[in-house]
């Protein structure tokens, strides 16, 4: 087969391509060594056809692309779309939709938690994918036979993969869950990498507010900057710099010098006086304006509620075929366990329904797990005994 090459070709393939129900979609990218991930390779398939897209053949126009991507008569269907999606909303500055994540699909249907597209292949269809083009280089052209068939393979397996997760969502009424999910994965929020918010994806010791100043301005001048140059973060300044900066809080190009976790030198080029700048915009920040640290207070003796709802979330699991994780995580457990109200998924929708109003059940002794032939069962309590 022959890649797609020139934007005439694309907009004729997605004209035909728009006429169907769903389109499978995959992407074929480099970020190693960028900030943006920079797409080098699309497929897409439909019920009778399948287009390896080469994104970086000279002059062609991926508009029509964006477009079907866009279309709400059509369903874009992906495995683990996050990264996907990101790079539409990054090059067309739009969200695909409507969308079906087959891995989110697989795990409410209990194929395990975060189960990979080969194994999700195997299972569904018996086919081995071949994995020797997993990791080459998608920017080298010409693309080979090899490559062609190997990216396309991945969308044309995927239609069977979707048709049978949605049959079995409909069957077992479970279509409503992946809906819910896909909202989160359809969120511009989901997306913005916003230079001032990018203190939130650290994780850092940071306790006083002075520290927090200076975290959020080091965090943000290094987006910008990673931003700007097209780079990765890390190769900006890592994580841990940037936390050694925040509590060490150096004002001068000396006092920047002193710090271990910086290359030696670092600080007299330019990007030291940046820094040093940074640092001096964090300490004169006024605390009032700094977002609240909300400090996650357990419950005392919670250690043993988290353990019978650990419990209580894998038996709901296995009883109703679904992943334990996109229930609930550790962190969900340890925030019931404190608070009745907390502000988490396993207390929402589909998820309460499921587990949230057993979790509270147990954790205020309305109902017992038990042991009856070797398996474990919930046991709704007597008020009235």
């Amino acid at each position: 087969m022959e890649p797609i090459t020139t934007s005439e070709e694309l907009a004729a393939v997605c004209e035909r391509m728009a006429k169907h129900r769903y389109v499978t979609v995959d992407t074929e990218f480099l970020r190693e060594t960028t900030y943006y991930p920079l797409l080098c390779v699309a497929q897409m398939a439909t019920a009778d056809e399948a287009v390896v897209v080469d994104a970086l053949a000279p002059g062609i126009d991926l508009a029509p692309m964006f477009d079907i991507l866009t279309n709400e008569n059509v369903v874009k269907v992906f495995h683990a779309a996050r990264q996907d999606i990101e790079i539409v909303w990054n090059m067309a500055g739009k969200i695909p939709h409507p969308i079906f994540d087959t891995q989110v699909a697989a795990m409410v249907l209990g194929y395990g938690d975060s189960i990979s597209y080969d194994q999700l292949v195997q299972r569904i269809t018996g086919d081995q994918l071949d994995k020797s083009h997993r990791f080459t280089d998608w920017t080298r052209r010409p693309l080979s036979d090899a490559q062609l068939v190997y990216a396309v393979s991945d969308v044309t397996h995927l239609r069977d993969v979707y048709l049978k997760l949605d049959e079995d969502l409909q069957k077992r009424g479970r279509a409503n869950w992946v809906s819910a999910e896909m909202d989160v994965l359809t969120s511009p929020d989901t997306y913005r990498a916003d230079p001032e918010r990018a203190w939130e994806r650290l994780k850092s010791r940071v306790r006083k507010p002075k520290e927090l100043a200076v975290l959020i301005e080091i965090a943000a001048w290094r987006e910008r900057e990673a931003q700007s140059r097209d780079v990765p973060r890390s190769r900006v300044l890592k994580d841990e710099v940037i936390g050694d900066i925040a509590v060490q809080a150096p004002t001068t190009i000396e006092r920047l010098g002193h710090l271990r976790s910086l290359p030696k030198g670092f600080e007299r080029s330019r990007w030291g006086e940046q820094i040093v700048e940074a640092v001096k915009r964090g300490v004169e920040r006024d605390p009032k304006t700094l977002p609240r640290l909300e400090r996650f207070r357990p419950a005392a003796n919670g250690g043993a509620t988290v353990e019978l709802l650990k419990v209580l979330l894998r038996m709901t699991a296995e009883k109703n075929g679904v992943a334990a994780k996109v229930i609930a995580t550790v962190d969900d457990l340890d925030h019931i366990a404190a608070d009745d109200e907390a502000d988490v998924p396993a207390l929402k929708g589909w998820r309460r329904e499921l587990f949230g109003d057993k979790a509270l059940a147990l954790k205020h002794g309305k109902l017992a797990l038990a042991v009856e032939k070797g398996k474990v069962v919930a046991v709704e309590k007597d008020e009235t005994a």
